[in-house]
């Protein structure tokens, strides 16, 4: 895009609540920039109980091309979809859609953007009990992305009595054959002495926010070879993250999950290769990295 607004320019965003701190049109519109595109990526801050209401004015607007989700309409848009493919099926959650026609069809970029840095660890994940810190729709993502490792066990704890529940019976029947254990939030000091990744797909620590969701004293029991994958990504890095790098622990954020779901987002709603590269670059020079 040349960086004007015409009446032609076609229209992506990223609907959340709150999601004033999303950096994803930062690197999305560097994309479009240097692909030279009339498309322009803004922010869609959209309050849970008004979303029937956004994805069918949305869909309206005949610009609007397609839009990523973020907390807290993961799961909850899946009803009011038109389409949705079988990866996004099978995890529970949508975090990218797309127009086609009159039609929303949603997808989930998440898994592959969360391996992408977990494939470059030598790590024999089959001797790596999974830990995952949230029930939401960031989780249901994680779930998948740790069977596609193999890891032998993953335990997901809540903080919603309601939603752990809803999560537990939805994952249980999809994941009958699996090793999947749901636990209340309260439990999580009982197994880190024995979890070999703990990845926290919770708000707990976002933005100017410094709480954690694993205490300095609860980090000293992960073993040493324990890794600590934040999704939060702003701040960078996260109190969670600056307690595992200083028990030495190898600690990951969510920044390179962020620039490779969102090129494959990118990818879907192009329909052609995008610049990764730049992409990275542009969240780098914003974050002053």
């Amino acid at each position: 895009m040349s960086g004007s607004i015409l009446g032609t320019t076609k229209i992506l965003g990223v609907m959340g609540f709150p999601v004033s701190h999303s950096l994803s049109p930062v690197m999305h519109n560097a994309a479009i920039a240097a692909l030279g595109l009339d498309y322009v990526y803004v922010p869609f801050p959209i309050p849970i109980e008004n979303l029937p209401a956004a994805i069918a004015g949305l869909k309206a607007i005949q610009s609007v091309q397609g839009f990523n989700l973020t907390i807290p309409h993961k799961v909850e848009v899946i009803p009011l979809l038109d389409e949705v493919t079988p990866i996004a099926q099978s995890i529970g959650a949508v975090n990218t859609v797309k127009r086609l026609g009159d039609q929303w069809v949603g997808t989930n970029t998440d898994v592959a953007g969360f391996l992408e840095p977990l494939k470059k660890l030598d790590c024999d994940w089959k001797n790596m009990p999974a830990m995952i810190l949230g029930c939401g729709g960031a989780a249901k993502a994680v779930v998948a992305a740790c069977l596609e490792l193999g890891c032998p066990i993953i335990h997901v704890f809540g903080r919603d009595p309601k939603k752990t529940k809803k999560f537990h019976g939805t994952m249980t029947s999809q994941l009958r054959d699996y090793n999947l254990r749901v636990h209340p939030w309260t439990s999580i000091h009982h197994l880190l002495e024995v979890t070999g990744i703990i990845i926290n797909a919770t708000p707990i620590g976002m933005s100017s926010d410094f709480n954690t969701p694993v205490t300095e004293d609860e980090m000293t029991l992960l073993p040493d070879h324990a890794i600590v994958y934040d999704l939060i990504y702003t701040p960078r890095p996260t109190r969670f993250l600056q307690i595992a790098a200083a028990r030495g622990l190898k600690a990951i954020d969510g920044l390179e999950m962020l620039i490779n779901q969102g090129a494959i987002a990118l990818e879907f709603w192009l329909e052609q290769p995008v610049p990764i590269e730049i992409m990275r670059q542009a969240l780098l020079q914003h974050l002053h990295l």
